[in-house]
């Protein structure tokens, strides 16, 4: 019997142990470089609060009783800890002077579904639901929305009036790689976080995403990120806290102050750890989509997939493992696109006609896009193979990524490779040709 090799995959919230043929050299797993967690996560967000990065000390902008403060978190779809961030954050206000009936936490779900009841708790805490105003951001409402121009990409900027309205505007967030923005927290807590359905839509239309530019790790010429730091500046913002992460979902380190400069040392941060350069294209690259929240549905595991298509030759295969206890979802239009035409030739066809504009077309482009490089596996635990096949994908045989991956070495034949990215998009593999490197 051939040797095996055992590694753990972040999938939902107790993870999958894959078994695999030992290939020596042509099995490489790929993981960030791992940082510790902080021992004591309060202390360092005080300090990070306290001194703050091109901008005065969150405490000294309280400035009066009746002042407004807006505290803009992560929604479900994001690891962030808003149970440990919040809470000294929150403290740190009303140590300063804030009152509690002054303070409203939105959630930032961008075109998301709303979080509420035991999933916001769990979010948040018993202390923050019990103790603060907490709103769902709603993109699709523009009876919450105010209009404040465009942008010159030529996008109408709707932004959520609670937030524009407040004295003290206050984002939190976490930075990690972005697939097509480059990097997530900052501005993006903005656009999309709680702008409107209109101003989502044009930042992720078929040609930006389209753009050789909108790319994971690019930000500079990136013009995805370009309009969305464009919306997030016309919004304004007072102060933003953003953290880091290790796969323990620890706080890894804490950047805040003055939004851009501060999510630009940040991304820098997550730049060092988070991009790792490999040698060769493999065949087989198997990925996740980091466990949960992340991989609740299938929308979101469209992440993992482009991580692994960086590194996965023409013509070879994906191996995607995501949970999806939320299915596709059922909500939003992901899953219609994905039926509206036979194949991904013809999806990116329609998407790219000039007459097409639908909310979701962005992760049906990608998908689509990626498709055309290589054929990709699914492994999850909540839809059936019918849906799986509806979706365009291949349901690994019989539930298992063993089986899936033996056959795939049968088709590759001897010298076969294999790539493993066990934490999905929190890795972004790239080739170590200078032309693919990360800027």
């Amino acid at each position: 019997m051939s040797k095996k090799r055992s590694i753990e995959l972040a999938y939902g919230r107790n993870g999958l142990t894959v078994e695999l043929p030992d290939l020596g050299k042509n099995l490489q797993v790929v993981e960030p470089t791992f940082v510790e967690g902080l021992p004591d996560e309060a202390a360092v967000l005080v300090a990070a609060m306290r001194q703050p990065i091109n901008s005065r000390p969150l405490r000294e902008m309280v400035t009066g009783k009746y002042q407004t403060i807006a505290v803009v978190f992560c929604d479900v779809t994001r690891p962030m800890p808003n149970n440990r961030v919040l809470p000294v954050v929150l403290r740190e206000l009303e140590e300063a002077g804030a009152e509690r009936k002054n303070i409203v936490l939105i959630n930032a779900t961008g075109m998301h579904r709303p979080n509420e009841g035991a999933e916001l708790r769990e979010m948040l805490g018993d202390f923050v639901c019990d103790n603060y105003r907490v709103i769902n951001h709603n993109a699709f409402d523009k009876s919450t929305l105010d209009h404040l121009g465009r942008t010159s990409f030529g996008a109408d900027v709707w932004v959520c009036r609670e937030y524009l309205q407040a004295d003290l505007k206050i984002l939190t967030g976490f930075i990690e790689p972005h697939f097509f923005a480059g990097f997530s927290g900052g501005p993006k807590m903005i656009t999309p976080g709680v702008s409107g359905g209109d101003t989502v839509l044009h930042a992720h239309n078929a040609r930006m995403i389209g753009d050789p530019h909108s790319v994971w790790g690019e930000i500079e010429e990136n013009p995805i990120h370009a309009e969305i730091r464009e919306s997030a500046a016309m919004a304004g913002s007072d102060f933003s806290l953003n953290v880091t992460l290790n796969k323990k979902h620890q706080i890894t380190a804490v950047f805040a102050g003055e939004v851009f400069a501060s999510h630009r040392e940040g991304c820098e941060f997550v730049r060092k750890t988070a991009m790792q350069r490999v040698e060769q294209p493999f065949d087989i690259v198997i990925t996740t989509n980091s466990g949960y929240p992340l991989d609740q549905n299938l929308y979101q595991a469209v992440k993992g997939m482009s991580a692994a298509a960086l590194v996965v030759k023409p013509g070879g295969a994906i191996i995607s493992a995501a949970e999806c206890s939320d299915g596709i979802p059922d909500h939003g239009p992901f899953k219609d696109i994905l039926k509206m035409r036979p194949n991904p030739q013809e999806l990116l066809e329609l998407i790219n006609s000039p007459d097409f504009k639908m909310f979701d077309q962005w992760q049906a482009q990608i998908q689509a896009q990626i498709q055309l490089k290589a054929r990709i596996f699914f492994k999850n635990s909540f839809l059936s193979d019918a849906k799986v096949r509806e979706a365009m994908l291949e349901p690994v045989l019989n539930g298992s990524i063993e089986e899936t991956v033996a056959q795939l070495l049968e088709e590759y034949g001897p010298g076969a490779t294999i790539c493993v990215l066990p934490q999905g998009p929190q890795t972004v593999p790239y080739l170590a040709s200078p032309a693919l490197a990360p800027v």
